[in-house]
């Protein structure tokens, strides 16, 4: 069993940029596995090979490494944003690790 390691934002599509509000429903992959085990990889070849797949974006408050891209990898906020965020319900899930 793992622990969450990710802070995720609401559910938001290209038909309605709102919050909670999805078009449609899909499948939902969990790539789950120690750290430098090739999640990442992977999730990457499966958006190659199929279209349709997104990944979520999670937000974190620890400083962007260098081959990190904002919003690709994960958005980058100070901890009063993040801590905004968390008051107005502004995540599905949050966690402090």
């Amino acid at each position: 069993m793992s622990r969450c390691k990710t802070l995720s934002s609401p559910a938001k599509t290209e038909s309605n940029n709102k919050p909670g509000h999805l078009a449609r429903r899909g499948v939902l992959f969990v790539l789950s596995s120690p750290s430098g085990a090739g999640k990442t990889s992977i999730a990457r070849r499966l958006l190659e090979v199929e279209p349709r797949t997104r990944m979520s974006v999670s937000v974190t408050t620890r400083p962007k490494r260098p081959d990190e891209l904002e919003g690709r990898d994960y958005r980058f906020v100070s901890q009063a944003k993040f801590d905004q965020m968390v008051e107005q319900s502004g995540f599905l899930e949050h966690a402090e690790v």
